[in-house]
């Protein structure tokens, strides 16, 4: 089936920071295992805050992929944006020479941005005035910082932006990219999302908003589930590297997943709160569905949003219903935020490296901590992973601000063929 928008989008390269791991087999090992990488936060003391689990990320070290002294000059959630970066270009084998380089976009965004270097900034002037403040935080304290350094560091001259739409930034940030190679504006692009919102700020601002779970221990992200009272927030990076189809041919690169289809909308309802209907998630799984030239009946598998939020799971689920209808029961669904918590920014993106791996390993990770799910008539993959061939993933992202970016993943081999511009001859539809 040849996709009439333009060239069909690969992913050719995968790359993230995750509390499940860093990398994407370590990572998709302990998914599958369904093992939680929720515990005690360590970084930082809790007794002045509500919460005192997380999704941290406890064993990286930025000097594994840059020098210290870079390291230094940008907060930590664009160290875990270039880390993921760095596997992903590893992976898909790119080099980005002089022809490729004003071809080649970054869109790697955040939902939350440089809390905690901009936290410690801040305390440094209290207690250190002016001159004891680092003098990097007004190129590395914004929300474009990691798009930069990554577009700096594998020397990218195309367009590079930092995208924020809250937790729907990894989604967003794939799906314009996928459109920027369709439309012509670049043969590949480096997206994804990265967040360290494990930090005293960000976990007091979501504390005080009423979304954090107030329960304790691995078993207090309950997406779906009767008992959920909030999210766990967490801290991550995902990363991809997009191509064209015929570009990725042309240099051997071996596709991993087609971005077939992608649908993004806005509630326009309230700061925080979806749109009681999940009118604009609803818009935005269609409108997936419809870019990709596909029908509910085709969907294998959704990866959920699915927060552990009372108002979310429950949305989310009346939109999985209102989509597919009598079709809704059939589809497994599962959501990563049971094992991960909320990586913010970066969940998107994370989630769908996981719905490649689903596709690529035919094995569905599992909603964990799904005791007594709330709509009983869904599968949610509880507690145990699920053998099942699977081709077809949508890829659920909801933010506060009623941001909503739904992506279809298709297998990689409907598009080792032709592109619907070019007809097979390798060329590009540029503008």
């Amino acid at each position: 089936m040849q996709n009439a928008n333009g060239p069909r989008v690969v992913v050719t390269g995968c790359g993230l920071i995750s509390p499940l791991g860093s990398g994407v087999t370590d990572f998709w090992a302990a998914a599958t295992a369904g093992r939680s990488g929720i515990d005690r936060i360590s970084r930082f003391g809790t007794d002045a805050l509500p919460v005192r689990f997380a999704g941290e990320i406890k064993e990286f070290d930025a000097r594994a992929y840059m020098p210290n002294k870079f390291a230094r000059r940008i907060d930590r959630h664009a160290q875990f944006a270039i880390a993921a970066a760095q596997q992903a270009v590893d992976q898909a084998g790119l080099k980005v020479d002089e022809e490729l380089a004003p071809r080649t976009a970054v869109l790697v965004g955040s939902g939350y941005g440089a809390g905690q270097f901009t936290h410690q900034a801040v305390l440094d002037l209290r207690d250190h005035g002016v001159r004891g403040m680092t003098p990097y935080l007004a190129s590395g304290g914004g929300l474009d910082s990691s798009s930069t350094e990554i577009a700096t560091r594998f020397g990218t001259r195309g367009l590079s932006a930092g995208v924020a739409t809250a937790c729907a930034t990894g989604s967003t940030c794939i799906g314009d990219g996928m459109r920027l190679i369709r439309h012509g504006y670049a043969d590949v692009v480096i997206a994804g999302g990265a967040d360290d919102a494990v930090n005293p700020v960000d976990v007091a601002a979501a504390a005080n908003a009423g979304a954090l779970s107030r329960q304790e221990g691995p078993a207090s992200s309950r997406p779906f589930d009767k008992d959920r009272d909030g999210f766990v927030i967490a801290s991550g990076a995902g990363v991809v590297v997009l191509e064209s189809a015929g570009h990725a041919r042309r240099r051997g690169a071996v596709p991993l997943a087609e971005i077939a289809g992608y649908g993004a909308t806005t509630d326009a309802f309230h700061a925080t709160q979806p749109h009681p209907e999940g009118l604009g998630a609803r818009e935005a799984m269609a409108g997936a569905l419809a870019d990709a030239g596909i029908t509910p009946a085709d969907v294998d598998y959704i990866c959920a949003h699915g927060t552990s939020t009372r108002l979310n799971d429950a949305v989310e689920s009346r939109a999985i219903r209102t989509v597919f209808g009598d079709l809704a029961p059939r589809v497994p669904i599962s959501s990563l935020k049971s094992m991960t918590g909320h990586m913010i920014g970066a969940a998107g993106a994370v989630e769908a490296i996981a719905s490649i791996q689903a596709i690529r390993t035919g094995i569905l990770p599992p909603t964990v901590n799904c005791d007594e799910p709330e709509d009983t008539g869904l599968d949610f993959v509880p507690h145990t992973a699920r053998h099942r061939s699977t081709r077809t993933v949508l890829s659920n992202s909801f933010g506060f601000g009623g941001h909503n970016a739904v992506l279809v993943i298709r297998a990689a081999d409907a598009a080792t063929g032709t592109d619907a511009a070019g007809a097979g001859t390798g060329t590009e539809v540029r503008r």
